[in-house]
């Protein structure tokens, strides 16, 4: 994925950004709250129809969503709570930004963008859920062509550049592909799940 490629590569600076901003005093869940008001601006300029500045403002929130995990970790600041928290604002804040675009169409009569929208939108949340689920079940779900990095990147290009038909059309096929990718991911690893527990039942049974 280009969310785990792009990690690896901005370690360090994560790194001092997040020590840097830490020093300011600002939690890691007052920064997911300031992130999830900029998505609230980008809704508001959306549903306008500035879909230019949208798109650098969806660009922009995406880049700031990433500062609450940050300062956590460079101020010694994790809990489970958090990632929760964080995980949960996030779908939140995609789907608001969505929400703005959705009322700019509907406004303009443009029913085939706001189904594209919804299948979008729906995607993006079972994306992850499936991988929410699966680690409930203790299973390892991280692949994905189109995780929410690359969602934010796709839906902020196509808006600057005023492709927003044909980025919403992307968002949605690919969106929905990754969900179904990572069920197929689940199945096959709960199946040789299943298969080492009947081996190790079997290698009982023997001794």
């Amino acid at each position: 994925m280009l969310s785990e490629r792009l990690r690896g590569w901005t370690d360090s600076l994560r790194e001092t950004v997040g020590r840097t901003v830490g020093r300011l005093g600002m939690s890691p869940n007052a920064l997911t709250l300031v992130g999830y008001a900029l998505n609230l601006v980008v809704m508001y300029v959306l549903a306008r129809g500035h879909l230019r500045l949208g798109g650098a403002l969806v660009l922009f929130a995406g880049l700031f969503d990433a500062l609450d995990g940050a300062v956590a970790r460079a101020t010694h600041r994790t809990s489970t709570f958090g990632a929760f928290f964080d995980s949960v604002m996030d779908r939140y804040s995609e789907a608001t930004a969505l929400f703005g675009l959705l009322l700019w169409y509907l406004g303009s009569g443009a029913y085939f963008e706001s189904a594209l929208i919804y299948v979008a939108t729906v995607g993006s949340l079972m994306v992850s859920y499936a991988r929410a689920r699966a680690e409930g079940l203790q299973l390892s779900c991280k692949i994905g062509l189109m995780t929410r990095l690359e969602r934010v990147v796709l839906l902020s290009i196509g808006l600057m550049a005023l492709q927003v038909r044909i980025t919403l059309l992307a968002l949605a096929i690919l969106a929905n592909l990754t969900a179904l990718q990572r069920t197929v991911h689940v199945w096959r690893a709960a199946r040789q799940q299943a298969s080492a527990a009947d081996d190790r039942d079997g290698l009982r049974a023997v001794q």
